[in-house]
């Protein structure tokens, strides 16, 4: 029991590791070093909470208490850290700035309109943080075309309010640039508030 459940709380803790190199940062810190400060409060305090419960159920062994408990912690990790890859579809010859609003649909709409606008249920938008696939209407797969916010993170985050209620629009975005501006950040700019769903932001 203490090597299976060990060799799962190594395997998920290796995992976790790969995972976090890909994981968006904060302002100035990195996916991985914030993750990997969890870890280590996952180590630590499954150390504790092991040691805690020994004192309570003596007969039980340390290190398979401990490994269990960090099997579960690293599992629930696993989950939180879980980002679907999108398949998005744009317009032939389209250049410009994607976004992905955050919306009341129950299926994301990841065929994009003319402005490069798509819409992501609560969830979606939620975890999504990985480099989606994006091919045209005719199949072209355009993945050498895309530019990302910054190198920690693909998406930008942005909110802005449409003109008429002050509804708030918030969106992830990222850019599709000319073929021959490959890996240069265009600062493409959508007005947001004008171009919009409405029915889809209420």
């Amino acid at each position: 029991m203490k090597i299976s459940t060990g060799l799962i709380s190594l395997g998920l803790l290796a995992t976790l590791i790969y995972k976090l190199t890909e994981v968006p940062g904060g302002m100035i810190l990195s996916g991985l070093f914030l993750g990997g400060m969890l870890i280590a409060l996952i180590l630590v305090g499954g150390f504790i909470l092991s040691w805690l419960t020994k004192l309570i159920l003596k007969q039980l062994p340390f290190w398979t208490v401990y490994f269990t408990i960090t099997t579960i912690a690293f599992a629930v990790f696993h989950y939180q850290l879980y980002s679907p890859t999108l398949k998005i579809v744009v317009p032939e010859n389209y250049t410009g700035q994607v976004s992905l609003i955050k919306s009341n649909v129950t299926e994301n709409i990841l065929t994009l309109d003319s402005n490069g606008i798509g819409y992501l249920n609560e969830w979606t938008f939620k975890h999504t943080y990985s480099k989606p696939i994006v091919v045209d209407v005719n199949g072209k797969n355009l993945e050498e075309q895309l530019v990302g916010f910054n190198n920690s993170s693909f998406f930008g985050l942005g909110s802005s309010t449409t003109s008429e209620n002050q509804i708030e629009i918030k969106s992830k975005s990222f850019e599709i640039v000319p073929e021959d501006k490959t890996n240069e950040k265009q600062y493409y700019r959508t007005n947001l508030s004008e171009l919009v769903d409405k029915e889809k932001i209420k």
